[in-house]
């Protein structure tokens, strides 16, 4: 709780930001080696491949900078993935904003989601507070589409194959480049059937 009042405040204290703006026409270009995973428009097929449409420019540039972080530290910093480390190895800082400014530009594709658990809803709205859990919705919004400004991404409409992924690698620690640790400290709380839930009713989100 202590950490999601931080960053609020932080992001309270923000009033006009200088955000550097990338090239969407350059980054279309430059995204085709994107393509074979996350879509040609960044509406990825596969449920383990994240949808990247929609999702803000600078969410997508930081995740680009960890994932050279990790190359260059041998994973002991930034984000660590053996095929993202390799994709972003050669890309430039214009590169990184070009791309990113792209998949923003780009319109999500949410499927129908049929039978979204109950628990899921009431997790993501309401947290737990018998149990420490703070709401995903303070941090991600109602409908999940999160807080460029403060760094939260949008979340609403992704895959929950890879929601489910993303939120068991934070509770095991194995992916550590979250605000302030929040994610981990949220769910290292969560049982497996509470990140089945979150996952089926955030992919839901419209």
């Amino acid at each position: 709780m202590k950490k999601l009042a931080l960053a609020l405040s932080v992001f309270a204290a923000i009033s006009t930001p200088a955000i550097a703006e990338g090239d969407v026409e350059a980054g279309k270009t430059k995204s085709v080696m994107c393509s074979a995973c996350h879509g040609v428009d960044g509406n990825s097929i596969a449920p383990i491949w994240p949808k990247l449409a929609g999702q803000h420019a600078s969410y997508l540039e930081k995740q680009l900078h960890d994932f050279q972080a990790a190359a260059k530290s041998g994973g002991k910093e930034g984000r660590s993935d053996p095929t993202m480390i390799g994709m972003s190895a050669t890309l430039s800082e214009q590169d990184i904003k070009d791309v990113s400014a792209y998949y923003a530009s780009q319109t999500l594709n949410v499927a129908d989601v049929t039978n979204v658990p109950a628990e899921g809803e009431a997790l993501y709205k309401g947290g737990d507070m018998a149990r420490g859990i703070t709401s995903c919705m303070a941090c991600h919004g109602p409908d999940g589409k999160g807080g460029e400004l403060a760094g939260f991404p949008a979340i609403g409409g992704q895959h929950a194959e890879y929601i489910k992924i993303q939120l068991n690698m934070f509770r095991d620690t194995k992916r550590n480049n979250d605000l302030n640790g929040m994610m981990q400290d949220v769910s290292k709380k969560l049982s497996d059937s509470d990140i089945e839930a979150l996952s089926q009713y955030i992919s839901s989100l419209k």
